[in-house]
């Protein structure tokens, strides 16, 4: 997914939603019921129907999306209704309340909706943004490539360090058992290690080798740019699982939250026709 998802057609869906939104809108504004605008009007149900009508299509988008027999093109037509007609939403669904809420299931529906069309904002962003800077942080290698280059370099590093005295060996050794890329959720989207093996050798074999004499120095300058390029690669292997975490676990938010969407705009529905 790129940007073409928000320019598709010269901006198709994005004008039909401001339409949809301007008609609702002027409906509204010269509706006047006997009582203070609500859900429960003429107008109220018919905005509710074209909003629940949205959801249920906006969910069905999921199971579109893996139908790939249409191509590139119907996908990216699809999502870019699926962006614009979602964020239409949000002018539909608080006009059909008729700004009227409280401690109910009609105003967790709503709540709801408003935080699945949120995390989608965040979706948006995340995979239109996120791709450019995986590729730029990538550089033309894999994760995997990354990896089989750190160990490599810890090969170089372990054998750099022989002779140079058992604190530089335990440092490298150290640098090459311990560094971890990944782990845990919260490790993977920090994407950093204030306690990194790797960058904690660095720093000690840099120290000395500012203090080392003659071949001694050679010798540690030389493990140290050894060091220095297995530290950039970490931080990039890290932003790379970080980025990837990122819209792994905006998916794990959105999708869950929608069914509870869905759940809730039922029990709304419900609880008009059979409780209000």
């Amino acid at each position: 997914m790129n940007q073409s998802i928000l320019v598709y057609r010269g901006f198709r869906y994005l004008k039909v939603a401001i339409a949809l939104s301007l008609i609702a809108s002027l409906f509204y504004v010269f509706h006047q019921p006997m009582q203070r605008p609500n859900g429960g009007t003429w107008l109220g149900y018919g905005l509710g129907s074209i909003g629940a009508g949205l959801i249920v299509w906006l969910m069905w988008f999921g199971i579109r999306k893996r139908r790939y027999g249409g191509g590139r093109a119907m996908v990216e037509e699809w999502l870019s209704a699926h962006v614009y007609l979602g964020l239409s939403l949000i002018v539909v669904a608080t006009l059909h309340s008729g700004f009227k809420f409280g401690w109910n299931v009609h105003t967790l529906a709503y709540v709801l909706m408003m935080t699945v069309i949120g995390s989608g904002i965040f979706g948006v962003y995340a995979y239109v943004r996120y791709p450019t800077l995986m590729t730029e942080n990538q550089r033309g290698a894999t994760l995997e490539m990354m990896m089989g280059q750190m160990s490599d370099l810890d090969r170089e590093c372990r054998a750099a360090a022989m002779g140079l005295g058992d604190d530089i060996a335990r440092l490298v050794l150290a640098a090459s058992q311990e560094t971890c890329i990944g782990g845990s959720v919260w490790r993977q989207l920090r994407g950093t290690d204030p306690s990194c093996p790797t960058h904690s050798a660095l720093v000690g074999v840099h120290t000395r080798a500012a203090a080392a004499p003659g071949d001694h120095a050679v010798a540690l300058r030389r493990l140290v740019t050894l060091l220095q390029r297995k530290d950039d690669l970490v931080g990039r292997a890290r932003r790379d699982v970080q980025i990837k975490a990122l819209l792994d676990i905006w998916l794990y938010i959105h999708v869950p939250l929608s069914f509870a969407l869905l759940a809730a705009l039922i029990a709304h529905i419900v609880a008009v026709f059979f409780y209000w």
